[in-house]
């Protein structure tokens, strides 16, 4: 069985090597799929002959509570950045002096927008992976990097090194990214923002299985190690390449700046046919023996630089602008433009954001604007072409009643933006409401949508979250594109969210200002919802992070009659309102003490010193202030926490100090 085990394993490998890497399908994906199921068939009745480099660990599945942070071998430095010609002159200039006239070649690569990764590798086989975290230390990613299919877990050719470190980029495709987010536009969820945060957010999730669904992908352009026998950037790339790394093939060799001018103006436009977010071009010197004569500051190396694009614009027809209402009732104004074309996109949509931004740009309608994309979804307006403005122009009017359901807006104290105070008549929000209940990170509805939501509010079947639990299968059948396998998925998803957790379906309820983490933090405080909408302001403002703002919001939330029978409803169909025994902390040692945590540790992750904080019934706070009782302080913790917890005197205290009063008590 070892001996059949070996050959799916090394097969698998070359199809994927080829296919990834070479752009060569050697069989089709069904064939691929089944060759893989037996494997991992195979792999599960004989685990001990299961490899390293297997290619089952492709698809993920292995659960990260924390993930531990980890020293590199090699520090990750960052990049100086330029956005001129004459800083690069400069640049070339100072190399010039500090080799005292020896020849130099310089290598340009692109400058990758994604998530900067360092790979470890021993006898040729992927060993640890890690994020670049603090530059000196970083967090331990392993499992999630090895669903990369373009990462080898053993190189496919020798390297003939013991031990090295590879460094790289990984990145979410652009076709992935909009993928993701049309799958998002059907769950009712929020739309991401670019691909290098979702790309970022990906790689430190929990369920490395999820991460596999992803796909997401890694350049690699770096080398380091001891006995390497290589003596130049070109020859690293090269010989990783020929070794099985998916090393990109943009970069060039240059004498002088004249070229690499050439070499930016060229991928300027030209970079926005490639499948990933580019952000500027990375100029470092060849000869490794040279780099370390010119050396390093503190952060960056003085032998590279960074030259980056400016943000694009582009000029075109304000046509008209329509009022969006979002599930709180916040009012959002966006442009409707002649397409015109940004960063190889076709722009037809940009933000004003709210009533403020308009009046700051002047708008007038029909002006002829500037649009910049910066890597998010929908581009900005952010300036107005004056000399192009006709005559007879008419100064945009912010609207004064809501495009919806025609109340008149409100604007709240303090705030830029118009609401729409009819929450419960104002079919936008109501729907917003519903697919913010129904989403992932919320109650998780198996079998439900942003579409099925719309179809059965429009068919009056519901009106508030409650009313789901009310659903029956043939309220649902008669819908349009449901069948009976649908109909009783939906039926079934809707009836096991009640097993939901407490905090998730405070945040589900979808109070104003109550994100995924607050409730989580009101939970722990408060411990069930009664113990919350009883609190008066003073009372809420001492629970972790909870600000007057938020303590606010949520004493308007639950004044409301309305608000009130919809609590009552959940309870009554059995939803969680209360933290449960596995939740509650399982002691009360740190009970009403407050904690920062920051720098590097050596016993304990941050996260773990986090759990170990909130298991011991102590709160954790984001940013040091007059409420706090400890600083945690490790290693490489910034001097400004320090002085400004001294300033405050607040007690700091180590990891051993925490472990102490833990133990002690």
């Amino acid at each position: 069985m070892k001996k059949k085990i070996d050959q799916l394993t090394d097969l698998l490998n070359f199809y994927n090597h080829q296919y990834y890497l070479e752009d060569i399908s050697e069989i089709p994906d069904k064939k691929f799929d089944t060759l893989l199921k037996e494997l991992q068939t195979l792999e599960q009745k004989h685990p001990q002959y299961k490899r390293i480099d297997s290619p089952t660990q492709r698809v993920g599945g292995t659960i990260n509570k924390s993930f531990p942070s980890v020293t590199h071998q090699y520090k990750m430095l960052s990049l100086g950045n330029t956005y001129n010609e004459e800083d690069l002159e400069n640049f070339d200039k100072r190399i010039q002096k500090e080799l005292e006239g020896e020849d130099y070649e310089y290598i340009c690569e692109l400058k990758y927008d994604g998530v900067a990764i360092s790979l470890r590798y021993e006898n040729d086989v992927f060993v640890l992976g890690a994020t670049r975290g603090d530059g000196t230390q970083g967090d331990d990613i392993t499992d999630n990097l090895k669903t990369i299919s373009t990462i080898p877990l053993k190189t496919p050719k020798p390297s003939l090194w013991e031990k090295f470190e590879v460094r790289g980029e990984a990145f979410l495709p652009k076709k992935g990214f909009e993928r993701i987010n049309k799958e998002r536009v059907k769950a009712g969820e929020d739309l991401l923002a670019n691909p290098r945060n979702t790309c970022s957010g990906t790689l430190k999730m929990q369920d490395s299985s999820v991460v596999a669904s992803r796909k997401v992908d890694a350049y690699i352009y770096g080398l380091y190690g001891k006995n390497l026998d290589v003596k130049t950037h070109e020859e690293a790339l090269l010989k990783l390449s020929k070794i099985g790394f998916n090393v990109p093939t943009h970069w060039r060799k240059y004498q002088n700046i004249t070229e690499i001018l050439q070499y930016i103006d060229f991928w300027r436009e030209k970079r926005h046919e490639l499948p990933l977010e580019t952000d500027g071009i990375v100029i470092k010197i060849n000869n490794l023996s040279q780099q370390e004569q010119i050396g390093y500051t503190a952060k960056s190396p003085k032998w590279a630089i960074s030259y980056k694009y400016e943000s694009e614009s582009a000029e075109t027809l304000l046509e008209s602008i329509t009022y969006q209402v979002g599930r709180t009732g916040a009012i959002t104004p966006v442009a409707n433009l002649s397409p015109v074309q940004l960063a190889g996109t076709t722009v037809r949509r940009a933000s004003l954001h709210n009533a403020n931004e308009i009046e700051r740009l002047g708008l007038h309608y029909n002006d002829i604007v500037s649009v910049e994309k910066g890597g998010e979804i929908i581009p900005k307006v952010t300036g107005i072409n004056l000399l192009l403005r006709k005559i007879d122009s008419k100064p945009v009017s912010y609207i004064t009643n809501c495009p919806a359901c025609n109340t008149a807006l409100i604007r709240i104290k303090g705030e830029a933006s118009h609401y729409c105070p009819s929450a419960n008549t104002c079919p936008p929000q109501i729907t917003g409401r519903l697919q913010h209940f129904i989403q992932r990170k919320a109650m998780n509805i198996d079998g439900i949508g942003s579409e099925t939501i719309e179809q059965l509010f429009k068919e009056s079947l519901i009106k508030n979250p409650s009313d789901l639990y009310s659903l029956v299968y043939d309220d649902v059948i008669k819908l349009e594109r449901f069948a009976e396998k649908s109909a009783k998925k939906l039926i079934q998803g809707i009836n096991d969210s009640k097993k939901m957790p407490f905090h998730k379906v405070l945040f589900a309820i979808g109070i104003r200002y109550v994100g995924a983490t607050t409730a989580e933090k009101l939970c722990q405080h408060f411990g069930n919802i009664d113990a919350i909408a009883s609190a008066n302001k003073e009372t809420l403002e001492e629970a972790p992070e909870i600000g007057e703002k938020i303590a606010l919001s949520l004493l308007d939330y639950f004044k409301d009659d309305e608000n009130q029978l919809f609590i009552k409803e959940l309870k009554t169909h059995g939803l969680s309102m209360a933290i449960t025994e596995l939740e509650a902390p399982v002691s009360a040692i740190l009970k009403d003490l407050s904690f920062v945590i920051s720098g590097a540790f050596e016993k304990y992750s941050r996260d773990e010193i986090k759990e170990l904080i909130k298991k011991n019934g102590g709160k954790l706070l984001s940013s040091i202030s007059g409420k706090l009782n400890y600083l945690v302080a490790g290693d490489k913790i910034g001097p400004s926490k320090l002085e400004k917890a001294t300033k405050l005197g607040i007690n700091i205290i180590s990891e051993q100090d925490l472990d102490t009063m833990i133990n002690k008590a």
